[in-house]
């Protein structure tokens, strides 16, 4: 199966979304397909082998939308904005003419409650032909600028799709056309007869300005997504031939060599090769503290070169920097749907057509109830332009949008909307222990030889067997040894045993250096050392035991210091309800430890790698929903198994593909960070969702003419145009309330 997301043109409301969502699902070989309103943007999984991009293409187009060509994020930009410009043309365009088609048909009303006399021109007991005539053209303007509404709202209706355009085309023309039979008749016999030209006009204006609103709400939105874009550098110095000269920033290639001088952005990522130099790399991980450069250092595209001048060579360019990496994570998290959305999505789905049956029959009712025609014609227009099926479609994204680019602001990068939704119910967070919420950087603590073997011998023998391991425990092993000068013996063979230690063939010598399980699987005698290796064991150290040709020569145990963060991580944890366990492969004893320092609720201790999804799985077959925290790859497992995987930024690729959300500060207040976000943002959804549903609840019943019933007001459908633009204007801007979030890092 693969995944592709696609551009989508025409959309209008969340019934569009809906209609696209089942066009898509029908075409061969698409096995899910899913639409958000907000970003318009279509997302499909599909078997490649039978699904061909043109067939959807084709039929989407049949439905009366259009799929983009792939677009760069500057002409997205330029496309935006002339779209908000044209919709500010037209709404300016609209009120010209609306405002004195308003006052001329309002003016006679207005006079006679001043006891004034209107002019006689627009003086309907007076002139009624001029009267009409002038709103007539007034009022024609309005719906030539307007047309978008009347050809995208017909297309759909006569393709049995209807949309939000088709209520507001179906209404506006209603009141259009019986303005225009009221013409007639007072062209024919001078006799004024009831118009409501002034009702399709301002309908028009109020839904264009309100387009218009919810437009530039939605570019603030995605603000994340244009400042991320912003910091990277336009050119770059690069060495050509011997000589420095500038590019654009798209033709540096993987090996150019690069100068960067104090101040300047780095354009993209790679490799120190001469110079110092600290840079800040805030801008995309959040650390305010500049990170220290020499020759062999990583460096990362447009972060900032604060005071020395370097020369590095590029290992990322265009869409394989860290920047362009987190840009489209934030992009394909931003136009992700939650779970909490799928209501909305049914009922927006069938919304339109509801809505269309209730406008004509409560029209109906009244009509035969003994109302007029007047009265009948305008409990449908009401019924029609007040029904907002935008606020229901734009309810959960715009949350998610404005959550998931806040989070990557301060270095939380929220892969998906259901991740943002998951995460919010968390229960218990699971730690892994070394790299996690220690510093992964092990040192030596102790050298305990048995009987006459010294203790630099011993650390040659372990250096020597630990000189190709991977592992943090082994390098701080190899990098004593180095700091001693002792010369390191080849290695002939090398076996590492999983959860168990290493087993290498040193010269003519077999050494064993691991834990308790390794010793006594091979049958060694541990010769009274296991009071030493229980006492270090409580102190929170890692001891292992060296073994050479089966025979005990000593225990060196090794230490990682707790990061800064981790204690106060806990607290919060603990202040939001949650549980927090560790795990690790470490020893009971020093699990133990390290775990009364930071404070961990639940210890699991000597699990094997290939055992921590199980372990996960085992708190969640408690009815928990499990965030697992990790670094490494034998964390990628049980990164997938949790409900919420996260995965430390400084941690490796696979362990990042496979988490749900990734901790660019490699911080664990960060885990903190992005559960409060979670929270706060599936509050806000909730928030837009009852207005939302409260609006329509409400508002629908109001317009069929329920306070009337009882004596009280009919809804003007000029009213009733203003609360459905200002639904999903206010929608919108709760979302934008999330803007104001910041972490709990007190």
């Amino acid at each position: 199966m693969k995944s592709k997301i696609f551009q989508i043109e025409g959309m209008s409301c969340a019934a569009c979304a809906r209609t696209i969502e089942k066009v898509s699902k029908k075409v061969e070989g698409v096995e899910e397909a899913s639409v958000n309103f907000a970003t318009e943007k279509l997302a499909v999984t599909f078997d490649p082998s039978k699904m061909k991009i043109d067939s959807l293409k084709k039929d989407i187009e049949k439905a009366g939308y259009k799929i983009l060509e792939e677009e760069s994020a500057a002409d997205k930009e330029k496309k935006k904005k002339e779209e908000i410009g044209e919709l500010k043309r037209r709404f300016i365009i609209s009120a010209v003419f609306t405002i004195p088609l308003l006052v001329v048909a309002m003016g006679p009303m207005i006079a006679e409650s001043l006891n004034v006399m209107p002019p006689a021109a627009v003086d309907p007991m007076v002139h009624p032909r001029a009267f009409a005539v002038i709103q007539l053209l007034l009022v024609l303007p309005v719906i030539i600028v307007g047309k978008k509404y009347f050809t995208i709202g017909f297309k759909s209706l006569f393709r049995r799709s209807p949309n939000m355009d088709s209520l507001i085309a179906i209404g506006t023309s209603a009141a259009f056309l019986y303005s225009v039979f009221s013409v007639f008749k007072i062209l024919q016999d001078n006799s004024y007869y009831h118009m409501y030209f002034e009702s399709a006009g301002v309908i028009l204006t109020l839904i264009t300005l309100g387009k218009y609103f919810e437009n530039l709400a939605k570019g603030k939105t995605s603000e994340a997504i244009k400042k991320l874009m912003d910091l990277a550098p336009k050119t770059a110095n690069i060495m050509r031939d011997g000589e420095e000269i500038k590019i654009p920033i798209d033709e540096v290639e993987v090996s150019d060599v690069l100068v960067v001088r104090p101040g300047e952005k780095i354009p993209v990522d790679g490799e120190v090769i001469e110079g110092m130099t600290s840079v800040d790399e805030s801008m995309l991980t959040g650390e305010s503290i500049p990170v220290e450069k020499t020759p062999g250092s990583k460096i990362i595209g447009a972060s900032i070169n604060k005071n020395g001048s370097i020369k590095y060579r590029a290992t990322r360019v265009g869409k394989d920097t860290v920047l362009s990496q987190i840009i489209k994570l934030v992009e394909e998290a931003q136009g992700s749907k939650a779970p909490i959305a799928k209501l909305a999505d049914i009922i927006a789905g069938y919304f339109v057509p509801v809505v269309l049956v209730l406008g004509i029959l409560a029209s109906i009712g009244w009509y035969v109830s003994g109302q007029s025609g007047v009265f009948a014609v305008t409990i449908f227009i009401s019924v029609l332009v007040i029904a907002c099926p935008c606020a229901l479609g734009l309810a959960t994204p715009t949350a998610i949008m404005v959550g998931t680019g806040k989070g990557a602001e301060y270095g939380v990068l929220i892969k998906s909307g259901g991740a943002l939704e998951i995460a919010h119910k968390i229960q218990t967070v699971v730690f892994d222990k070394t790299g996690t919420i220690t510093e992964g950087k092990p040192k030596i603590t102790d050298i305990v030889p048995l009987d006459t073997v010294k203790e630099d011998y011993l650390l040659q023998v372990a250096a020597s067997a630990e000189k190709a391991s991977e592992h943090p425990l082994g390098e701080a092993i190899v990098k004593e040894a180095k700091n001693r000068s002792i010369l390191l013996r080849k290695v002939n063979s090398f076996v590492a045993i999983p959860g168990r230690g290493i087993e290498v063939s040193v010269g003519n010598d077999d050494v064993l250096l691991g834990n308790g399980k390794l010793i006594l699987d091979k049958k060694v005698s541990l010769e009274n050392m296991e009071m030493v290796w229980k006492k270090l064991s409580s102190e929170g150290k890692t001891p292992m035991y060296v073994a050479l040709n089966n025979k005990l020569i000593g225990i060196i145990a090794v230490a990682d210091t707790v990061k800064e963060n981790s204690r106060k991580a806990v607290e919060k944890l603990h202040s939001l309800g949650i549980e927090v366990a560790m795990i690790t492969g470490d020893n009971k004893n020093t699990a133990q430890a390290i775990a009364e320092q930071v404070g961990i609720d639940r210890v699991l201790a000597e699990v094997l790698p290939e055992d921590k999804a199980n372990e996960v799985k085992k708190l969640q077959n408690e009815n928990k929903k499990v965030a697992m925290v990790g670094d490494g790859i034998n964390d990628a497992p049980a990164l997938a198994q949790a409900d919420v995987g996260i995965a430390i930024g400084s941690g490796t690729d696979v362990a990042m593909e496979s988490a749900d959300i990734v901790l660019m500060k490699s911080d664990l207040m960060d885990v903190v960070t992005a559960i409060d976000l979670s929270k706060k943002t599936i509050k806000n959804i909730k928030e837009n969702l009852f207005w939302a549903f409260g609006y329509n609840s409400l508002g629908i019943p109001v317009a069929m003419g329920i306070l009337f019933i009882f004596g009280g007001p009919l809804l003007n459908p000029m009213i009733a145009a203003l609360a459905m633009s200002f639904s999903s204007v206010s929608v919108l801007l709760n979302a934008l309330r999330l803007k104001r979030f910041k972490p709990v890092y007190n």
